[in-house]
């Protein structure tokens, strides 16, 4: 909805308190990174495949994204390092790589809307942690929206929403969903344990 891939059927969607539709949708997507579960990466180098957000960035700005994206560790050790070149659709990378790679290329465009889509469950907890931990730096500067079923990555949102079955059940931030005995105080009773 947000992208405007789809209009909503009622209601309206307001961006810095203009509605959506009244917005070029050309701006309008490129003020937003938006980062899948599942990537696609093409057929050619790291950092082409990073500046895809963003073709004009500079490499210092390319390293800053990898780094943002807890990734330049891994791209250090590649032999071309950010010349390397990807198979297709990232066969030669993990999981968790092709998700931080994918965030990379969203930071790079210094959106004013970063959305991640269940885009953390491929990385171990302490990366994520980092991962957020970098985006929080300058999440001033950004509304970030993260859609997941980890408790690790929503804890820290000012605001969460929990959904069932497409609707809303529970609001509020980690503190005051915990005392509300409620869903989120059991799933995160029962991811803790």
């Amino acid at each position: 909805l947000l992208c405007r891939v789809y209009d909503p059927s009622k209601g309206e969607i307001l961006f810095d308190n203009i509605n959506i539709k009244k917005i070029n949708i050309k701006e309008l997507r490129k003020s937003i990174g938006y980062v899948p579960q599942s990537t696609f990466l093409f057929s050619d180098t790291i950092k082409r495949n990073i500046k895809f957000g963003n073709y004009n960035a500079s490499m210092t700005e390319v390293k800053n994204a990898a780094k943002n994206a807890c990734l330049s560790k891994d791209i250090n050790a590649f032999r071309n390092k950010y010349e390397t070149l990807l198979g297709e659709r990232g066969v030669n990378l993990s999981g968790g790589q092709k998700q931080r790679m994918a965030i990379a290329r969203a930071l790079i465009k210094k959106p004013k809307i970063l959305i991640l889509d269940d885009s953390l469950s491929a990385v171990d907890t302490k990366t994520e942690k980092e991962i957020l931990s970098n985006i929080n730096k300058f999440s001033k500067k950004i509304t970030l929206i993260i859609a997941t079923h980890r408790i690790s990555s929503a804890k820290k949102c000012d605001k969460i929403l929990v959904l069932e079955n497409g609707k809303v059940i529970e609001f509020g931030s980690h503190k005051e969903l915990i005392k509300n005995k409620r869903y989120y105080s059991r799933a995160v009773l029962k991811q803790s344990s």
